[in-house]
C-alpha cells in the first residue's frame, strides 16, 4: 500500500510544480499565494479522522517542526521558479533523495545498498549537468539565473529534511493526519510573515487578486494530495524506498513545462534528466 500512496504523490507533486511555476512566471505575492494554499490545505485537512496520533504533544511539535522546513523549502522554491526554469528547478528539488538516504541510514539505521551509493553519485551529477545551460533557462539575467539555482538547491535541503522529520515524528508517535493539518497552518502564518516582511513594499507585485486566490486553492489541494499520500506513503515503507519512487514527479513536470511552457530541450538538459531518473530509481532500490 506505501507503494500505491506514492504513485498518488507523484501526480499530485508533478501538478503542483506546474501550478507553481505558472504562477511565478508574472509579478505576484508569493507570500499571499502561500497563504491561500495553506488555507484550503487545511479546509481539506480537517475533514481527515486521527489528527490526534499517541500523543498531541508529539503531533504538535513534529508537525511544526517539518511545517517549517516546509513552507520555508516551498517559499524558495516558488521564487526559483520565477527565475530558472521549471524543468530544473522540479527536478533538482525532487533530487533532495540525495540527501535522505544517507540521513535515514544515519537517523534511523536504514541500511544503504551499492546501488543506492551508485543514485546519490548520478544525483549530484544530474545537478552538475544543469549548470552550463543555467545562465539562459529562463530569460532572465545570469545573476537571477545564478541565485534561482542557489534558492532551489537550498530548497531541495530543506524538503529533504521534511521527509526525514516526517518519518522521526511517526516513530514517535505523531498522527500522519494531524501533521498534515499543522504543516498547513505554518503555511497560514508563514505566507503572511513572508508578505509583509519582503513583499508588502513592492507595489507591483499587487495583492490578494482573483489570481492569486486561484492559483492557491488549485495548488492547496495538490499540496494536501502530496502531504496526505507521502505521509501515509512514509508510515507504511521504509523512507529510504518510498521517498525517492515520490521524486519522479520531476518527469513529468518537465514534459509539462516543455510542452505547454515551451521550454527548451538541450543535450545538457536531457543528460541531467537521465541522470536524474537513474538516480531516483537507484535510491528506491534496497
Amino acid at each position: 500500500m506505501a507503494i500505491v500512496f506514492a504513485f498518488c504523490c507523484i501526480f499530485c507533486s508533478a501538478m503542483n510544480d506546474f501550478v507553481f511555476k505558472l504562477f511565478a512566471r508574472k509579478p505576484r505575492s508569493r507570500g499571499l499565494f502561500v497563504f491561500v494554499i495553506g488555507a484550503a490545505w487545511a479546509a481539506a485537512s480537517l475533514c481527515l479522522p486521527d489528527l490526534r496520533g499517541t500523543s498531541w504533544n508529539t503531533t504538535i511539535l513534529w508537525g511544526f517542526i517539518s511545517g517549517l522546513f516546509s513552507v520555508i523549502g516551498n517559499l524558495l522554491l516558488i521564487e526559483a521558479m520565477g527565475k530558472q526554469s521549471a524543468g530544473l528547478c522540479s527536478t533538482i528539488y525532487r533530487l533532495n533523495l540525495a540527501l535522505v538516504v544517507p540521513g535515514a541510514w544515519i537517523i534511523f539505521g536504514e541500511k544503504n545498498s551499492l546501488l543506492q551509493c551508485i543514485g546519490i553519485a548520478a544525483a549530484f551529477a544530474a545537478v552538475l549537468f544543469f549548470l552550463p545551460g543555467s545562465k539562459n533557462n529562463s530569460g532572465t539575467s545570469p545573476r537571477d539565473a545564478k541565485l534561482g539555482l542557489i534558492l532551489v538547491i537550498t530548497a531541495a535541503i530543506l524538503r529533504a529534511g521534511m521527509g526525514l522529520s516526517y518519518k522521526y515524528g511517526f516513530n514517535l508517535g505523531a498522527s500522519a493526519n494531524g501533521v498534515n493539518l499543522i504543516n498547513a497552518l505554518c503555511w497560514i502564518i508563514g505566507g503572511p510573515i513572508y508578505y509583509f516582511i519582503r513583499e508588502k513594499c513592492v507595489p507591483e507585485l499587487g495583492s490578494l487578486n482573483k489570481k492569486v486566490i486561484g492559483y492557491g486553492i488549485l495548488s492547496g489541494l495538490f499540496v494536501f494530495g502530496i502531504v496526505f499520500f507521502m505521509a501515509h506513503s512514509v508510515r507504511l515503507g521504509n523512507a529510504s524506498i518510498v521517498l525517492p519512487i515520490m521524486q519522479m514527479s520531476f518527469v513529468v513536470t518537465f514534459i509539462l513545462s516543455a510542452i505547454f511552457l515551451k521550454e527548451k530541450l538541450t543535450v545538457y538538459k536531457l543528460f541531467a534528466l537521465s541522470c536524474g531518473t537513474a538516480a531516483l530509481l537507484c535510491l528506491s532500490i534496497k
